[in-house]
This record gives C-alpha cells, structure tokens and sequence, in this order.
C-alpha cells in the first residue's frame, strides 16, 4: 500500500466499504468526500492501476457497467494500514 497514491488508497476504502460499486458510485462517493468533482480520466486510471496491483478486482454487472471488489490483498493491505496508522492516531 505504501506505493499508492492517496487517491489510489481512497478508492480501496469507498470500494471496501460499498461491496460491488460500479464506477459512478465510486465517483460519487468520491466526491461527497473531496467536495469536488472527479473527473473520469483521474478515476478510471487509477482504478486500473489498483486493479493491476492486484487490489482490486473488475467484474462486469453487465455490457456496459463494471463492478469493482477488493481482493484479499487488497483487505490485508487495508487493514495493515490501519494497524500501522493505529500506531500514530489513537480514535
């Protein structure tokens, strides 16, 4: 995890925490937290950069609309940050 950017490890939080989101809900869910808009050449790229580390896998809903889930990796990974963020932030 620690050679995502911070954006990357965002869309592995939204993505954890919706099940199965299709891009859009991603984006959307994106933007309520960054309070702006996300553009498609900022998002679609870096999904498939987690989805090419093996973070993220892309399913198809249907012809026109991919889902994405984290793999197990991609869970690990989560949760070895947060044990390491834990170290520096107590909640």
């Amino acid at each position: 995890m620690y050679d995502l950017t911070g954006f990357q490890r965002d869309l592995l939080y939204v993505i954890a925490g919706e099940g199965e989101p299709h891009g859009l809900a991603i984006k959307e869910e994106l933007e309520k937290y960054y309070e702006s808009e996300i553009h498609h050449g900022r998002l679609y790229p870096n999904l498939d950069t987690v989805v090419d580390k093996g973070l993220v896998e892309k399913g198809q809903k249907d012809r026109r609309t991919n889902v994405y889930t984290l793999t197990r990796r991609g869970r690990r990974e989560i949760e070895a940050r947060r044990e390491w963020e834990g170290q520096y932030v107590e909640v």
